[in-house]
């Protein structure tokens, strides 16, 4: 029986993420819209230091800020087994 949904619950998902791939519209990117004004792009550098860089330090500065800020004076250790 556990044979029968799984093969079930695959169809279901190739079936529902066919349907979303026909019925979606194009992005329509490359028409461009009135009062369209882009800017100029952003280099390799400037987009691995938004995209990479910046989300790694304020994950960096968040955790050492909850580990500076930590109250708490008790910590757990796990108990040694016995042999």
């Amino acid at each position: 029986m556990d044979k029968k949904n799984a093969l079930r619950a695959g169809a279901l998902a190739a079936g529902t993420t066919l349907m979303m791939l026909l019925m979606s519209s194009p992005a329509l990117a490359l028409t461009r819209d009135d009062g369209d004004d882009p800017g100029k792009g952003l280099s390799v550098i400037q987009t691995l230091g938004l995209y990479v860089l910046t989300p790694l330090v304020l994950f960096a500065v968040i955790a050492g800020l909850v580990m500076v800020l930590d109250k708490s004076k008790v910590r757990v250790t796990k108990p040694k087994a016995k042999a």
